[in-house]
């Protein structure tokens, strides 16, 4: 069963994704910020990691290139409900070029993420 690792900062949302996972048959952890994922990883590494990237302490920019620099292999696929520019780039192209593989902006369509799951299975 492949497994995703959950790293948001919001319980309603982490709940959320694991009832879609779990309910497409995929193994879930949860984390509650970029520190607890790590964490998690390192220990236990997981198949794919959906990962906030607007998240108190250590955000999930910060994360994303910390776990990629360790585990090159990683899947990343960055979420965000922030709409903030830095400079010209938005959140999400920051987390692109930080090494996530894929993006989401919240609210995202469930089905968008399963599929963005299963393409990062597949790839």
């Amino acid at each position: 069963m492949p497994s995703v690792l959950v790293v948001d900062d919001d319980d309603q949302v982490r709940q959320l994704i694991r009832y879609a996972l779990e309910a497409a048959e995929y193994e879930v952890r949860e984390a509650c910020d970029g520190k607890d994922g790590l964490d998690q990883f390192r220990k236990q590494p997981a198949d794919v990691v959906i990962m906030d990237v607007m998240m108190p302490d250590q955000d999930g920019l910060e994360t994303i290139l910390i776990l990629r620099r360790e585990f090159p292999a990683s899947r990343v696929i960055a979420i965000t409900g922030g709409s903030d520019m830095i400079g010209i780039l938005n959140f999400l192209d920051v987390a692109k070029m930080m090494g996530a593989r894929r993006t989401l902006h919240k609210p995202f369509e469930l089905h968008a993420l399963l599929d963005a799951v299963s393409a990062e299975l597949a790839a």
